[in-house]
């Protein structure tokens, strides 16, 4: 199943910071849009992967 969330992104500096305003606890920076845009999306699948894991224990 494929989801989209939205990303909230800032520039701070030469440095891009985000949250992704659907799930808490979601943050992540990059030098480039891109880079925190991958950056987003490797905490997403390891937020899911730890709610999946710990709602089985």
């Amino acid at each position: 199943m494929e989801r989209q969330f939205t990303a909230q992104i800032v520039k701070s500096g030469d440095w891009y910071a985000g949250t992704i305003k659907e799930l808490s606890g979601i943050n992540s920076q990059g030098r480039t849009i891109a880079e925190l845009k991958e950056n987003l999306k490797e905490a997403i699948q390891l937020i899911i992967e730890s709610n999946i894991k710990h709602d089985n224990d």
